[in-house]
């Protein structure tokens, strides 16, 4: 799974001074998870516990399994929201039914090296996924203020101070960390008046259990869950290969998008049959981990074992650790998230590129859904680059009344046919046409229907028409499709 033992040492066991970075990153992430985890298992409907044994059996199998090192998996909204019907018509084991078969879609999926439509993302989608996921996460903490006191207020500040300026002494030990640990004593020694991670829900006590989903295993079960694993599967996997993009920006390193598909599929599995939900890639932890100093498996394993110690070892302290204090890390994350360079951007990038970045940033953040966010980026990206190639098109005409040179330049697929055909509108005074290709390709049957509706109209009006110049792409296409003629490209020939 890791190749050369020299890249299992630099997986699992780096260097002294990055040991320690990756256990310190992954036990702020650790403490990090577990109000997440708690707020996603209330959207889907289910006990905490099924949302934080998500987290420990996602992230500690994925370290092993997964693709991109330093990145944390465990449950998120993005799976939650879509499985809150399942669990609301038919209960909790067809959430571990629907969980398991989304692992195999994933392992498929990697398999089929789907993993490759990310070239398909352009670099102002990505943009707006990131900014748009910095929004999310800073409106998520807003509720945490709601009736909240001023000791709330300044508990947040002064995590807030511990984070950015404890570096200045030191970086030896995550500032995160510190604040947490600060904040936490002064919390639970004072009794500050503050929300804490207990009032977010019942902690779970002990271990998680194996256990086979208990469900019927037919075509019924098959046609109940198989909607919702799908669509978890591509959600899941989307939010994983784009934060997989952000780590490889912030590490400078890449990772291996296809050994993550399947990675993601297995820790699902995983997680499903230690009654677990379903989860992927989180960007927020993700950031922490990162920004902490993890950049190996060992950070991201250290994450999921060290939140299982704290549920089974710690809970009755962990539900004391005050809500402020973990509420000042995600803005932090918020804040080291955002793009800021996005926005002097959005006058020095071309104004396309800044509308699909807006784009994806409004859509995200008006549906909370990522995916119907980079889903129209995406789109719209395809439509403006389409856009962007049929203005490039050209059709120039030489000669005079004898005899006429038409020469097309740039690519004719289907947004460019209109300007192709309108070239060869009106009378035609030349009594020979020849049609240049040569500076041109023809990409689909749209553009070889606009030839055919060409050269018809033109012999109809009783012209001699050559085409010249296909390119061996263009000519097979023209020779499976074309009713005009055949282009004998093998003699190099053009029939009349």
């Amino acid at each position: 799974m890791t190749g050369s033992p020299s890249s299992f040492r630099a997986a699992w066991l780096p260097g002294g001074a990055q040991a320690r970075r990756d256990i310190l990153a992954g036990i702020v992430v650790a403490m990090a998870l577990i109000p997440e985890a708690i707020g996603f298992s209330i959207i889907a409907g289910v006990d905490p516990r099924i949302g934080l044994y998500a987290s420990v059996a996602i992230a500690m199998t994925i370290a092993l399994l997964g693709g991109r090192p330093a990145m944390i998996s465990a449950a998120t909204a993005a799976v939650a929201v879509v499985v809150t019907p399942l669990v609301h018509d038919h209960g909790v084991a067809y959430l571990f039914a629907a969980t398991v078969l989304m692992g195999l879609i994933q392992i498929a999926a990697g398999l089929a090296r789907l993993d490759l439509l990310m070239q398909f993302v352009s670099r102002s989608v990505i943009t707006g996924f990131v900014n748009a996921l910095a929004i999310l996460i800073f409106l998520a903490q807003l509720p945490q203020f709601e009736g909240a006191g001023w000791q709330t207020y300044a508990m947040v500040a002064g995590g807030l101070a511990i984070i950015y300026l404890f570096p200045r002494i030191t970086r030896a030990v995550p500032s995160p960390l510190v604040a947490i640990l600060v904040l936490a004593t002064i919390g639970i020694a004072l009794g500050v008046p503050v929300r804490t991670v207990g009032d977010m829900g019942r902690l779970p006590e002990g271990l998680p259990r194996f256990a086979w989903p208990a469900v019927p295993l037919t075509m019924e079960t098959l046609r109940i869950i198989l909607p919702y694993s799908l669509t978890m599967a591509a959600v899941g996997l989307l939010e994983s290969m784009l934060t997989a993009q952000i780590v490889d920006d912030m590490t400078g390193s890449e990772g291996d998008r296809r050994r993550e598909c399947m990675g993601q599929g297995g820790a699902n599995i995983v997680a499903a049959l230690f009654g677990g939900m379903g989860g992927c890639a989180m960007i927020g932890q993700t950031v922490i981990n990162v920004s902490s100093g993890g950049r190996s498996r060992l950070s991201t394993f250290t994450a999921g074992a060290f939140l299982l110690f704290l549920l089974a070892v710690l809970g009755p302290w962990v539900g004391r650790i005050p809500m402020p204090a973990l509420v000042a890390v995600m803005v932090m994350v918020s804040i080291g998230t955002f793009s800021w360079n996005s926005i002097p951007n959005l006058r020095r990038h071309p104004p396309t590129s800044s509308v699909v970045m807006l784009v994806t940033v409004v859509v995200v953040v008006a549906t909370r859904d990522l995916s119907r966010g980079v889903l129209a980026g995406v789109l719209l990206s395809g439509i403006f680059f389409a856009g962007k190639v049929r203005r490039m098109f050209a059709v120039a005409r030489e000669g005079g009344t004898e005899a006429a040179t038409y020469r097309v330049t740039g690519q004719l697929f289907f947004a460019s046919v209109d300007r192709f055909t309108a070239a060869f509108r009106g009378e035609e005074p030349a009594a020979r046409i020849t049609i240049d290709v040569t500076a041109a390709h023809f990409w689909d049957i749209s553009a070889v229907s606009a030839l055919d509706r060409i050269v018809a109209r033109l012999r109809g009006a009783g012209k001699t028409v050559a085409v010249i110049g296909y390119n061996r792409a263009s000519a097979d296409l023209i020779d499976r499709f074309a009713l005009h003629d055949r282009t004998g490209v093998e003699t190099g020939a053009v029939p009349h």
